[in-house]
C-alpha cells in the first residue's frame, strides 16, 4: 500500500524561500526551514533560495509582498508562509504537514 497523504512516501516537496540578501532574518529563515525539512521531509524535498535583490522581477510575478517568504510549490495547492519560520508549529500547519488543532 502506498502512503499518499501529506508527507507521503511518493510525494516530492518543492519549496522556494524568497529573501533579500543575507539579512539575519533571511539566514534564520533558511536555517529554520532546513531543520524542519530534515525532521519532517528527510530525502523528499528541495529548497530553492531566490534572492530578490538579484532577481527583483520575481517579486511581482510571484506576488511576494514581504520577505522572507516561503512558498510550497509542490505538492499542490501552492501555499505561502511569511516570516523567519522560527515558529515550527505554525510552519508545519502552514505547509500542511500537521493538522490544525
Amino acid at each position: 500500500m502506498t502512503d499518499t497523504g501529506p508527507g507521503g512516501a511518493d510525494e516530492r516537496w518543492e519549496l522556494r524561500l524568497y529573501v533579500a540578501g543575507e539579512t539575519p532574518r533571511s539566514v534564520a529563515a533558511l536555517a529554520n526551514l532546513r531543520k524542519i525539512c530534515e525532521e519532517h521531509l528527510a530525502g523528499k524535498y528541495s529548497i530553492d533560495v531566490i534572492d530578490l535583490l538579484e532577481r527583483p522581477q520575481l517579486a511581482r510575478g510571484e506576488q511576494i509582498i514581504a520577505i522572507p517568504t516561503l512558498e510550497r510549490r509542490l505538492p499542490e495547492p501552492v501555499r505561502k508562509i511569511i516570516g523567519d519560520l522560527s515558529n515550527t508549529e505554525r510552519v508545519l500547519i502552514g505547509l500542511d504537514l500537521r493538522p490544525e488543532r
